[in-house]
């Protein structure tokens, strides 16, 4: 699997680096006959995407090396160092284009655009698009976030390429010149891709939330196991495209022997790593109250007064111990609510008003995935 996917970042990577070499080297030719600063950052700008595929392929050569003892997990983070360093040679890019198209502003210089110009500028805008729409299904198909970023900035080109031609045009019917402007335009798309491309990467540097569908899926199969009552605080670790490890809590019944919840925990492992492709190293246990009435009614007592409260999101864990006179479960609080904190305190308060002879331990979790 990993092999493929490198295969599809090599390939497509290589594919993109000859288009934007050839559409590069016309542009610039282009740009400088007619004297026109929009083409000429155009050029500039698929310079950069040239320099940008390079770093992916060494990225994506460098995140496949195999564990080691120093790094056990892998490499695959190294993947978003280079979609990091990426996205900051987009934003320079678009950064001193900006300059260059405000000094032909203040210091405007005569354009020359003829038939030809525009031919080369239309065949540019087609096969950006094309290209643009072949990386980024590619990148989706390899997971590369490298890749999708290179497509998105594709079809963002052909969209800047289009202005420019719409440029040259209104200069060759009205002698009107807007180069300058379009460049301004050009650069701010550019720096705008950049921004979008930086944060990616550091919510990926930053292990950010786990993406919702993955999450979902994972929990969702998890509770189909007949003596899961409930998954909750699934963490999934991400170490780099298609490599997560993580771990959650599962809720079951408290008649359960050890050897049936080792049982349990074992086949649930087995069949996410199977179907997602995630390696649960550890699962924990909650052990739910299912067979005294008094104590399943003084749950849905106490849940009830937990949800009561806005920005309570999850209830989960519940379990009472009449011989230790002891009640223990988790909350999950809205990260919304501006004071987590001070709800907690006052849900906890609330509660051992109620339950003054019994030890609390209620749990602030926090809110990792859907």
């Amino acid at each position: 699997m990993k092999n493929k996917r490198q295969k599809i970042v090599m390939k497509t990577s290589s594919i993109t680096i000859i288009t934007n070499i050839f559409l590069s080297t016309f542009k610039s030719v282009i740009g400088l006959m007619s004297n026109s600063i929009a083409i000429i950052i155009d050029a500039v700008n698929n310079l950069s995407d040239v320099l940008s595929s390079i770093i992916t392929i060494i990225g994506t050569k460098l995140a496949s090396k195999a564990p080691d003892k120093e790094h056990p997990y892998g490499h695959g983070r190294i993947e978003y160092m280079t979609s990091l360093v990426v996205s900051i040679i987009v934003l320079y890019a678009g950064f001193a284009a900006m300059i260059e198209s405000i000094k032909k502003i203040i210091t405007p210089e005569p354009v020359s655009y003829n038939i030809f110009t525009i031919i080369i500028i239309i065949v540019a805008i087609i096969v950006k698009f094309i290209l643009g729409m072949y990386v980024k299904k590619k990148g989706y198909e390899a997971n590369s976030d490298a890749l999708v970023g290179s497509g998105a900035d594709a079809l963002n080109d052909a969209i800047v390429s289009t202005s420019v031609l719409l440029s040259a045009i209104i200069y060759i019917l009205f002698k009107i010149k807007l180069e300058a402007y379009v460049g301004v335009l050009v650069s701010l798309v550019i720096m705008k891709t950049g921004f979008e491309l930086i944060k990616k990467s550091i919510d990926n540097i930053l292990d950010a939330r786990t993406e919702s569908t993955l999450s979902k899926k994972i929990r969702k199969e998890i509770e189909k196991e007949k003596d899961v009552i409930g998954a909750f605080d699934l963490i999934l670790n991400n170490y780099g495209p298609d490599t997560y490890l993580g771990s959650v809590h599962i809720e079951i019944e408290d008649t359960l022997t050890v050897k049936e919840i080792d049982k349990i925990s074992r086949r649930i492992t087995k069949i996410i790593k199977e179907k997602y492709g995630v390696i649960l190293h550890t699962i924990g246990i909650y052990s739910i109250n299912t067979q005294d009435k008094e104590i399943i009614e003084v749950e849905k007592q106490i849940r009830d007064i937990v949800f009561s409260h806005d920005g309570v999101l999850e209830f989960h864990g519940f379990y009472l111990d009449k011989e230790e006179k002891s009640i223990s479960f988790d909350i999950i609080i809205d990260f919304k609510i501006k004071d987590r904190e001070a709800l907690y305190n006052h849900i906890y308060n609330e509660l051992k008003e109620y339950y003054r002879d019994y030890d609390l331990n209620i749990i602030l979790d926090i809110d990792t995935s859907n």
